[in-house]
């Protein structure tokens, strides 16, 4: 059984807004390692559209995985699980996710052998919500926002959690990783 992990980009104050941060070549191949390392991706709508906007190969790209950005790479051939009730169809190795979440999210769960990797802002508030993320990766950017998006914004209960590593770039982000207190 595969672990769900939460990855997230945040600012010093906790701004999950994806317009703002300091993206390097070094936080692209860390993001890039940890999709590699994955068997899927889950993402809500927003999310889904906003990477598939950003980062999809055109179906009749011919340039080689090594010649493109770490991320790209990753991302592209990735598996992908998209939670909708609003989308009809889904490419980009994807299958849409409609019902029961908690049922669905378990089921990918018990069949992953490496484990998942959940981003956006919605949808992992409610996977929190469900107790069924395992992990939460913060990759704080060295900058202050001053608003939102925040991270868990809304969450009902306080989940509480325990150090279980951390890191930084040379780029100056720090990596922190939590999991939930049992």
């Amino acid at each position: 059984m595969g672990e769900l992990m939460y990855s997230i980009n945040v600012t010093v104050d906790g701004c999950c807004d994806h317009r703002v941060g300091l993206i390097s070549e070094e936080l692209h191949r860390h993001h890039a390692d940890n999709l590699a390392r994955a068997d899927g991706l889950i993402f809500g709508r927003t999310t889904y559209e906003m990477m598939e906007d950003a980062w999809r190969q055109p179906p009749e790209s011919i340039t080689p995985a090594e010649d493109l950005d770490p991320f790209v790479a990753a991302i592209d051939p990735a598996r992908k699980y998209l939670v909708s009730s609003t989308r009809e169809t889904a490419q980009w190795n994807t299958e849409i996710i409609r019902g029961d979440l908690d049922s669905a999210v378990r089921r990918l769960k018990d069949e992953s052998e490496t484990g998942l990797i959940v981003g956006g802002v919605t949808l992992p508030r409610g996977l929190a919500e469900l107790g069924l993320i395992d992990v939460v990766e913060f990759v704080v950017h060295p900058m202050i926002a001053g608003h939102g998006p925040y991270v868990f914004a809304g969450l009902t209960e306080v989940v509480d959690l325990v150090p279980d590593g951390r890191s930084e770039l040379a780029s100056g982000h720090a990596v922190l990783w939590f999991r939930p207190k049992s």
